[in-house]
């Protein structure tokens, strides 16, 4: 009789963990159909991961037959230039669509070259190093942004080619490396787009908000470009004065919140604080598993990149919050332990984001509203 109670009540226990897991995988899934109606970025997802895993076994396969003594720099460079070419690409038409890919992997690959140009002019003394060179393409990114989707594409590959030619400490002797990560880069990302998926209804870019009578639409571009590249030299300067532990997070989260309207950045810089502070504890707590079951963060780190594609245009808060994940678990599964440096993804976002704010509306600010003491421009 005991043993039918117990029964019983472990019964009713399971029947309501799978009603309440059922209930909110339906939650999810309505979810899903209101912010992607169509399947358009769920492909686009899926496109997104198969260009990196491709990237990636194309990169050692070919660092095995060639020689090359370093497989993990040329895997970061093209994986790094094909995922973020696939984020940045939003045309509706495939031709179009292969058109900006191969432009954005140039974009990519010129951003590493002027990197390995200017590191040697940037190891003297008087500069605080080669991470300065992100301050130009910080400038880039912001500046063409209200330009259309084509240049705020190529914009924002020139930061990620500089970006990751720093954080592979590449030098002038790796150029054929990065022409060799561009060349895979190209393949793995026109491939899935020209067999995979329907076409994608067309996004619409950052552009110059009609409210803003006080400046013409370069000088409000010219004005993003300067908060974006004024708040990433500041961090530039932070870090060489006191050592941060990842500086280039913050950087590019100052780079990425400058909008063409103050509303509009201080809502960038909310939903980015908010989504970080939130992705990277959810990271932390998956640490343990990365360190012992590798393979399955991997499998998660993958479909929550897909969430991140789904939700970009519409919750940039849950994009945010996603990628903090995902970078923080895959750090994790590629061997960083320290708990301070993964945390620091969050602060030091913080950092980058509202350090812009206070630039954007400090020095020279777009202002969406004529006032008696305003001259035009």
């Amino acid at each position: 009789m005991h043993q039918k109670q117990k029964s019983h009540r472990y019964s009713k226990k399971t029947l309501f963990y799978i009603h309440s897991h059922t209930k909110l995988i339906e939650f999810f899934m309505a979810w899903l159909n209101e912010v992607d109606p169509g399947m358009h970025r769920r492909f686009r997802g899926l496109r997104l991961v198969a260009g990196y895993g491709m990237a990636t076994a194309i990169s050692y396969l070919s660092a095995s037959l060639l020689g090359i003594p370093n497989p993990e720099v040329l895997s970061s460079l093209a994986t790094g230039f094909a995922l973020w070419a696939s984020v940045v690409e939003w045309q509706p038409t495939r031709r179009m669509a292969i058109r900006d890919l191969a432009v954005f992997v140039l974009a990519a690959a010129f951003g590493a070259f002027t990197y390995v140009y200017l590191r040697p002019l940037l190891l003297v003394k008087a500069w605080p190093g080669p991470e300065f060179a992100l301050v130009i393409g910080g400038f880039f990114v912001a500046y063409l942004r209200p330009f259309g989707l084509l240049a705020a594409g190529i914009g924002s590959q020139i930061y990620v080619g500089q970006l990751l030619a720093y954080n592979a400490d590449l030098t002038y002797q790796e150029r054929s490396t990065i022409a060799l990560a561009g060349g895979i880069a190209a393949i793995t990302v026109i491939v899935p787009r020209l067999f995979g998926g329907p076409s994608e209804p067309p996004a619409t870019a950052a552009s110059i908000a009609p409210n803003v009578p006080r400046h013409t639409p370069a000088a409000v571009a010219l004005r993003m470009g300067l908060h974006a590249g004024i708040a990433a030299l500041s961090l530039v300067l932070l870090n060489d004065a006191v050592n941060l532990k990842q500086s280039t997070w913050a950087i590019t989260a100052c780079i990425y919140v400058i909008a063409s309207t103050p509303t509009e950045t201080v809502e960038r810089v909310r939903r980015r604080i908010i989504g970080t502070a939130i992705g990277v504890p959810l990271g932390l707590a998956c640490v343990p598993w990365a360190m012992h079951a590798p393979v399955l963060i991997w499998i998660m780190a993958a479909a929550v990149m897909m969430l991140y594609a789904i939700a970009l245009p519409v919750r940039y808060d849950i994009s945010c919050g996603s990628f903090a994940f995902v970078l923080v678990v895959t750090l994790a599964a590629s061997g960083e332990t320290s708990i301070a440096l993964l945390a620091s993804r969050a602060w030091e976002t913080m950092l980058g984001a509202t350090l812009s704010l206070f630039i954007a509306f400090t020095v020279l600010p777009i202002r969406s509203t004529l006032t008696s003491n305003d001259r035009t421009d």
